[in-house]
């Protein structure tokens, strides 16, 4: 789609919302099941199951990208989605947008071996590349906006309530335990 195309879908849905605020809720849903070992099978929407593997060296085979790098991957096309976003409604010319991410991980804290380590990524740094014609001023303006607009960088940079519940499974009989 081209960024007039693009800016056309965004301003409709604005001002779909502003005419009716309800519009602008837009809930996310998934469903995952663990298949075999640590490899996982992923259902989005009306997709073909992604699969969700380790690699080897975690007990894994390999079959597909893991958690932690679908994280990044969901940051880095999200930044790329809003500047491509962005730029459409702010008539900023855009060529390309790539970005390269790290994620660092201590295995003790996934392990259980060390609680002072966190499970997760300790740190994730990522490098945006814009290729554009437009000004030095206009493309600081972009990175702003995008960079204050990006919900997967939002949720990762705030506090976020995750709630769940555990189900138990005995025969034919379930019961929740949290």
């Amino acid at each position: 789609m081209n960024q007039k195309a693009l800016k056309e879908v965004f301003q409709k849905a604005m001002d779909a919302i502003k005419a009716n605020p309800k519009n602008a809720s837009m809930p996310f849903n998934t469903k995952t099941e663990l298949v075999e070992g640590v490899k996982c099978s992923a259902q989005v929407r009306d997709f073909p199951p992604m699969t969700v593997d380790e690699p080897p060296e975690m007990g894994g085979t390999n079959a597909g990208v893991n958690p932690g790098e679908l994280l990044l991957i969901a940051l880095g096309t999200c930044q790329e989605i809003m500047y491509s976003a962005c730029a459409a409604l702010m008539d900023i010319p855009l060529n390309k947008v790539t970005v390269n991410l790290k994620g660092d991980l201590d295995l003790r804290g996934l392990l259980g071996m060390d609680n002072s380590v966190p499970a997760g990524f300790s740190s994730i740094y990522y490098e945006t590349t814009i290729d554009s014609d437009a000004g030095e001023g206009a493309l600081k303006q972009l990175v702003e906006v995008t960079e204050s607009h990006c919900p997967m960088l939002d949720m990762l940079r705030r506090p976020v309530d995750v709630r769940g519940t555990v189900s138990i499974r005995k025969g034919g009989k379930i019961t929740k335990i949290s």
